[in-house]
């Protein structure tokens, strides 16, 4: 069966145009499934059945893998036998009566607005790297993007003067983001104040960059939040999605739509976005539960 992995990998690449750390995920749940298919003696599709691949999930929940992580599982290794199937190395897909696990849907994480506020004002000197983290945490805020967007962002990607940066999401797709007086604000002070002396080449095409002058990192930029929660004296386990959730939450709680809401998130399907009206109501029925006579 792993002569299949290749083509497997390399049809999500091409026809799905799935990014690379969607690949990586994919490549680590085929190759466990492919290991449970040898040890079980199923290393041909047409030896592959139903109970094999119920069999794997509950293998899956034996080694400690939350719901989620079981599903995602599952969503994979459908996949591929819908690939097998339509490629004609099989003759039928032995995921068609096999159901998702069933989870509770977690709420994300969400900063207050005072909380956002005090994140924001942490970097309050004018060193170079405070104006930069200042920069970065607006924008993040400004715009709700992925962090792996964020610091994928070039110097062409972004317009101050007209207030809005191309973001580049999952499989490449491009996205026109307003980023906000603020954001604008802060980015411009970094160009002009703190960039020039990280960039000691002078030839580095990335927005962000590190005080070594390389490109702003994801491990790098995770580290900077953690940081200046700690400073700003938030006790919540925060990280770059924080503030993402915290965007789409706010932006909704103050009146958007969801359909807006979902573009600039760059959510392919509506329902990804829904999560955060749950959030909303969740805030709704604990301002009734304090402050109504009966709640």
């Amino acid at each position: 069966m792993n002569q299949f992995l290749d083509l497997f990998l390399n049809y999500l690449l091409v026809e799905k145009g799935l990014a690379k750390n969607s690949l990586d995920s994919y490549g680590r749940d085929m190759a466990r499934y492919l290991d449970f298919l040898e040890e079980r003696g199923s290393s041909e599709p047409a030896a592959v059945r139903a109970v094999d691949v119920a069999d794997f999930l509950a293998f899956l929940k034996e080694r400690g893998l939350a719901p989620r992580s079981r599903a995602r599982a599952l969503s994979c290794v459908r996949m591929f036998h819908r690939f097998l199937l339509v490629e004609g190395y099989a003759e039928a897909n032995p995921t068609t009566i096999i159901e998702a696990p069933k989870s509770v849907a977690k709420l994300p994480q969400v900063l207050t607005g005072r909380e956002v506020e005090a994140l924001l004002a942490a970097p309050g000197s004018d060193g170079s790297q405070d104006v930069r983290d200042r920069a970065m945490l607006e924008l993040l805020y400004a715009t709700g993007l992925r962090v792996s967007e964020l610091v994928s962002l070039g110097m062409r990607d972004v317009n101050v003067t007209a207030g809005y940066l191309m973001a580049f999401g999952k499989g490449g797709k491009e996205r026109l983001v307003p980023m906000g007086e603020s954001a604008c604000a802060a980015v411009s002070r970094y160009l002009s104040d703190a960039r020039p002396a990280m960039d000691r080449s002078g030839g580095n095409s990335y927005l962000f960059l590190t005080r070594l002058g390389d490109r702003m990192t994801r491990q790098a930029f995770w580290n900077i939040i953690k940081k200046r929660a700690l400073e700003a004296g938030i006790r919540k386990t925060i990280s770059p999605h924080t503030l993402r959730h915290s965007f789409a939450t706010h932006l909704l709680e103050n009146g958007a739509d969801l359909r807006s809401v979902q573009t600039m998130l760059g959510h392919a399907d509506l329902s990804t976005t829904q999560i955060y009206t749950h959030v909303t109501r969740e805030r709704l029925k604990r301002v009734h539960e304090e402050f109504h006579p009966r709640g």
